[in-house]
């Protein structure tokens, strides 16, 4: 299908983000979901994406020119790489284990270019395929450790599928025509919530872990909304949203005026954060600080 065929579903690859970085301006920067009061970590001459927020607090880990690297939020000095030996080619789709002693990768392989997942130590190392089907696009990372959860096209189709973080079969979750993307688990491991352009506009679903009771959770027709990300304690859970007719549903791109909202986990309407410059590689993972009052996100500036 054509809008499907246009998606660059969860990220952009590792070589588009190289092309981009001396045009644009990254801002590293924490919002505080009580006061809204915006906190910039440092600014980059060229492009930075998708932080996450280490459980212990001490780091954001992010991704830049196809390498991960690693930033005080509270003295951020230079960056530090993180060793991800021939995985040179990661996409903004990396996600931590809840025990914070490994991380999960995207990373465009170099025989086809096309995106599978790893995981490797927290402290960097060689990457272990997980994932030898693709592409595949890692979201969520079960709290008990066991099971990653991704989207991935297998015959034409995103959907969302779930696989042993160690390796073997993967399952798929949803089935409805078009895209179904940003899989993440809850923190009690009841839920995954996603993605889906299944009603019309891109809109924040919610089902179980095993794929059931899949419920709408916004309805706003004046926007479409991506990635939601549900805070530490499971009260609140942040996404971004894209204005109507600035893109295509499927679309989640870069450079655009967005918006950072925040609804209740057990559902209602949600209210506004954040706007800002900025889209593909803004919040495309889970950036909840430890203490589920703060979130980090990157803004952009075009030079």
């Amino acid at each position: 299908m054509k809008r499907i065929f246009m998606i660059l579903c969860s990220a952009a690859l590792a070589i588009g983000a190289l092309s981009a970085q001396q045009k644009v301006t990254s801002i590293l920067e924490i919002c505080d979901i009580t006061t809204g009061e915006r906190t910039t970590v440092k600014e980059f001459p060229y492009l930075i994406e998708a932080p996450n927020w280490t459980s212990d607090g001490q780091w954001l880990i992010y991704n830049s020119g196809g390498k991960l690297y690693k930033l005080s939020p509270d003295q951020p000095g230079e960056p530090e790489q993180i060793e991800t030996a021939y995985a040179v080619r990661c996409n903004n789709d990396h996600v931590l284990s809840a025990d914070g002693q490994q991380i999960a990768i995207s990373h465009g392989t170099k025989e086809d270019g096309q995106s599978r997942i790893y995981t490797l130590p927290i402290t960097g190392g060689t990457p272990r395929l997980v994932t030898p089907m693709a592409p595949s696009y890692l979201h969520g990372w079960s709290p008990d450790g066991k099971q990653l959860a991704y989207c991935a096209a297998r015959k034409g189709n995103f959907d969302v599928y779930v696989i042993p973080a160690e390796g073997g079969e993967e399952q798929r979750l949803t089935t409805a025509e078009g895209l179904d993307d940003g899989p993440e688990y809850a923190p009690d491991g009841k839920h995954i919530w996603f993605n889906s352009v299944r009603s019309g506009l891109m809109q924040v679903w919610r089902m179980k872990a095993d794929g059931s009771e899949q419920t709408q959770m916004t309805f706003d027709e004046t926007r479409n909304s991506w990635f939601p990300h549900v805070s530490p304690d499971g009260q609140q859970v942040v996404f971004i949203t894209y204005y109507k007719g600035d893109l295509e549903p499927g679309q989640h791109l870069a450079n655009k005026n967005v918006e950072l909202r925040i609804m209740p986990a057990t559902g209602g309407e949600s209210r506004l954060l954040v706007k800002l410059f900025g889209g593909q590689g803004t919040i495309n993972v889970n950036s909840w600080a430890p203490d589920s009052r703060r979130f980090a996100f990157v803004s952009y500036r075009l030079q």
